[in-house]
């Protein structure tokens, strides 16, 4: 059997300070040619991102994904907006956790699962400027004590 490698292309690390992740799923991500080729060559970004629900599809808005070097006239808006792949169950899951006060679909990484494109999406909930000062303390301080520990050790 072949081990399904995953590659990450680009991940969303501002989106981990800015929202908190309750639950986070996998969605197919429908691309053009040239989107690929971009993408293989980490040419992505995922700042300001974010998916909505609608008519039952699920589409990634605001995520760029810059024109491939060597394209031609067949290169792609770098901002269009794509559709996601899910199963019913999985959008409908989505769509009654999203309905909750203050959720949101944010797309924390893309990354290449053997030769198809994926996009993991995080249901999320934003967090308040005194949270992310209380993140940053905590960061701190685990970074101070494992400072102390590695001098104490040696």
């Amino acid at each position: 059997m072949s081990e399904n490698k995953q590659r990450v292309v680009v991940s969303n690390r501002k989106a981990r300070h800015d929202y908190f992740i309750l639950d986070s799923l996998e969605a197919g991500l429908v691309l053009r040619g040239t989107e690929v080729k971009s993408l293989r060559a980490g040419n992505a970004n995922l700042q300001d991102s974010y998916a909505l629900i609608k008519n039952g599809e699920v589409w990634i808005f605001g995520m760029h994904i810059s024109p491939y070097e060597r394209g031609s006239y067949m290169n792609h808006d770098p901002r269009r907006t794509r559709k996601l792949l899910l199963s019913k169950r999985e959008i409908r899951k989505l769509l009654g956790r999203v309905q909750e006060k203050g959720l949101n679909i944010i797309p924390l990484s893309i990354y290449f699962k053997g030769p198809y494109a994926k996009v993991e999406l995080g249901i999320a909930q934003g967090k308040k400027s005194y949270d992310k000062r209380e993140a940053l303390k905590q960061r701190e301080a685990k970074r101070d004590i494992a400072q102390r520990l590695k001098r104490s050790t040696s």
